[in-house]
């Protein structure tokens, strides 16, 4: 029920953009969740190290030759938990890493991949790992489904996805049942005014990290985005490559910061668009996401041609009106928490402003299945009342990397200011600071990660002037932190999160550099 850096799906598959489309990208049954298949080594490990030499950062154990000498048994792919079997191209295989990276002898876990070789054998430069963000999105699923934006870069590049661990078939974390998910979808009030509200907000939250550690105990505590960096490492070696060259959107840049970080040496061509900020805190990231979500809605509502302030004031009463009063939707009701979900989903991408303009149009009339139905997407709700595990995957790993626990003190005093910053948005985004990690029974890393890679190779950093979910000027700060001479700024003037695909100049800049190497021009404007 957070709208933090989780839309990435929608920015690449565009499913909204004919229309309102239940069930999201994964919308399966948390019933079916693949488990966590932990394993113990069965071959003694020997002392090989690899190649490359890891920074000072990465020093831990070297992994054992049974793991960086893995052979990989590419299958033909099962159908996902929703959407179509892909095609006879997609190879499907797993590799096994460190459960504890800090144990490398011990208990491993899956790390899924899927894989759609060059079309170009001789012209192959090597694998592009793709990460859609989140985080919790499977680029297992995503992958496949969104390739024929990444076609020309497929004919030079084995185009390769993964579930990161935690999340889908790499161990995912389970938390709740279908019931419970919906229950505390219909009855948590995300912006509490009662010192009831408050309790019942708080306990759902409490509840909800409770049934991770019960149902995902022993890799709970192993779902930091550092580890996931660490797999990467892996599979790149097991892939046969000597650098990683690697499309991180979304979270999937602070992955990409991360792994840079940890291996500056092993770094081959990297591109982050839709860029989080690396060194914001947990309240900052709230305060960027208010600024940024705002910033989109009034730029949709000057688009409209009605004033920003008015336009927010007006959606701002809808909101307050179905706080007291949800609007009827069949057997269910359109809170003002799934509203607002809904509202936000809209935001992703401009061609998804009409429906925005229908949605909030019915609403005022008493009609809330367009909003409903946006805020099910978001939420990986099917027609079935089936929700997918993306939202706990995606808890799991923002509070196994962030050590900050803010309580509910805390987020009231944000209020006056975040609603000053949006009367929209501020105060559910207040009050999430306190609710996201609320009593999380796994202590988290670190406040902020650390993305400064010297020495590495140019990085292109993409950052939308209209981003709502990762402002602009957390691409301005990730190039900063990644060093001079590492980080490349490119500016996107657009809307939208996410600028692959959708800018043609963008596109054309990011194809040069995976292509041809062609480094751009620090400061590069499209738009």
């Amino acid at each position: 029920m957070s709208i933090r850096v989780r839309m990435t799906v929608l920015a690449v598959t565009g499913l909204l953009v004919a229309g309102c489309t239940s069930g999201g990208s994964g919308a399966g049954g948390t019933t079916a969740a693949p488990s966590a298949a932990i394993t113990t080594p069965t071959t003694p490990p020997s002392p090989t190290a690899a190649d490359a030499k890891p920074s000072a950062a990465a020093t831990l154990p070297a992994l054992p030759a049974s793991l960086t000498g893995q052979r990989l048994d590419w299958k033909r792919c099962e159908a996902p938990s929703s959407g179509p079997r892909p095609g006879p191209e997609w190879r499907c295989a797993s590799v096994k890493v460190p459960l504890d990276h800090a144990k490398p002898e011990g208990p491993t876990i899956p790390f899924a991949l899927i894989r759609k070789e060059a079309g170009d054998e001789r012209g192959r430069i090597g694998s592009l790992l793709f990460n859609f963000g989140g985080p919790g999105a499977s680029g297992v699923e995503i992958l496949p489904q969104a390739a024929e934006e990444y076609a020309k870069l497929g004919e030079r590049y084995d185009l390769v996805g993964f579930d990161p661990r935690g999340v889908g078939r790499s161990a995912g974390v389970v938390c709740r049942d279908d019931a419970e998910q919906a229950a505390s979808e219909a009855s948590v009030d995300l912006t509490p005014d009662t010192a009831a509200e408050e309790a019942a907000y708080l306990k759902d939250n409490t509840a909800f990290g409770a049934g991770c550690a019960r149902r995902s105990a022993t890799v709970l505590p192993h779902t930091t985005t550092t580890a996931t960096a660490r797999d990467l490492d892996l599979v790149r070696q097991v892939l046969g490559d000597d650098r990683l060259h690697y499309f991180g959107m979304s979270y999937g840049t602070q992955l990409g910061g991360t792994y840079a970080h940890l291996f500056p040496s092993r770094v081959g061509r990297l591109v982050f668009d839709a860029v989080v900020d690396p060194t914001a805190d947990t309240t900052g990231h709230a305060r960027h996401q208010t600024i940024g979500f705002q910033r989109a809605l009034d730029n949709y509502l000057k688009s409209t041609g009605e004033d920003p302030k008015a336009g927010s004031e007006r959606i701002a009463r809808l909101l307050r009106k179905l706080d007291r009063e949800p609007l009827t939707v069949g057997d269910r009701r359109l809170t003002e928490g799934l509203a607002l979900t809904g509202i936000a989903v809209t935001l992703y991408g401009q061609s998804n402003w009409p429906l925005l303009t229908q949605a909030l149009a019915d609403a005022e009339q008493g009609r809330g299945a367009t909003l409903l139905e946006l805020a099910d997407y978001y939420n990986d709700r099917d027609a079935k009342g089936h929700y997918s595990t993306q939202s706990h995957s995606q808890r799991a790993i923002s509070c196994a990397d962030s050590s900050e626990r803010p309580t509910a003190a805390q987020a009231k005093a944000l209020i006056p200011e975040f609603r000053g910053l949006s009367p929209v948005f501020g105060a559910f985004l207040a009050w999430d600071t306190a609710g996201w990690c609320a009593n999380w029974p796994v202590k988290g890393e670190r406040t902020t990660p650390e993305a400064s890679a010297p020495g590495a190779a140019p990085i292109l950093v993409v950052g939308t002037t209209g981003d709502p979910a990762t402002p602009y000027e957390g691409a301005e700060k990730m190039a900063k932190e990644l060093g001079d001479g590492v980080g490349v700024l490119v500016t996107n003037k657009g809307e939208g999160h996410g600028a692959y695909g959708t800018s043609p100049c963008v596109t054309k800049t990011v194809d040069a550099y995976f292509l041809k190497g062609t480094v751009p021009k620090y400061g590069t404007t499209c738009g």
